[in-house]
């Protein structure tokens, strides 16, 4: 799979983030619209797993998690970056969250959870900070960041 076509469906759901508050409300809404049994799910999940196996998605690797920044913040993205990362049983380092984050969580070993969370969406808001764990075996996980916006802390 190119990444142009991975580019292609990142610009179709950002077009239904784009100005929406990211919130609790966003989390319920991206989970019950484009939850784990939906087309968009199983798509993305596909495209990432392919990405990754192609070489593309996760292309850099440091402190054992494999990560990358596929696009940088742009108008056909609705000013989202996207990067994806690859963990297995680790904890990331601690970052802020200065425009919120989206990340979509796709386990590719049964039980593995992000921050406490199976398969599926989890908005963070504004301001929020986290030190991104992954628990129970091996996730990727797709950030939306808008603007690119990341604070890592020291």
């Amino acid at each position: 799979m190119p990444s142009t076509q991975f580019r292609e469906q990142i610009a179709e759901l950002s077009a239904q983030l784009a100005g929406r508050p990211l919130d609790a409300s966003l989390d319920a809404w991206l989970n019950a619209k484009h939850g784990v049994e939906t087309p968009t799910f199983e798509h993305l999940k596909q495209s990432c797993q392919a990405g990754v196996s192609e070489g593309w998605l996760c292309d850099r690797e440091g402190g054992g998690i494999r990560y990358g920044r596929i696009f940088k913040p742009a108008p056909d993205l609705h000013g989202f970056s996207v990067d994806v990362v690859d963990m297995q049983d680790i904890a990331g380092p601690h970052h802020t969250h200065p425009n919120g984050e989206i990340d979509l969580i796709m386990p590719l070993d049964a039980g593995a959870q992000f921050d406490g969370r199976p398969a599926g969406w989890l908005v963070c808001p504004p301001g929020s900070s986290h030190r991104p764990t992954v628990t129970g075996g091996r996730a990727l996980v797709l950030y939306l960041l808008p603007e690119g916006s990341i604070t890592f802390t020291r």
